[in-house]
């Protein structure tokens, strides 16, 4: 048999301590915000490298088809 140490009846340390809790609170918020940030970072990335890889596919189709001016040319709007 197997003696299982409980928590007497007027014993405290099973309580939970309000500065701990509070503690961990802004702890978890802080990590919470911490790791939005990082998401929002990682997905602005793959976007951007998305969008460069996209761009270079798309100039190198250009260079193997045999045309020589295959930088895109900016165009101004004027306006009306």
């Amino acid at each position: 048999m197997v003696a299982v140490n409980r928590p007497q009846p007027g014993s405290t340390s099973g309580a939970p301590k309000k500065p701990d809790d509070e503690e961990s609170e802004s702890e978890r918020r802080t990590m919470n915000i911490v790791l939005a940030v990082a998401a929002v970072a990682l997905i602005g990335g793959g976007i951007w490298l998305v969008n460069a890889m996209v761009d270079s596919r798309k100039a190198t189709i250009c260079m193997e088809s045999g045309r020589r001016n295959c930088n895109p040319i900016p165009v101004e709007r004027k306006a009306d």
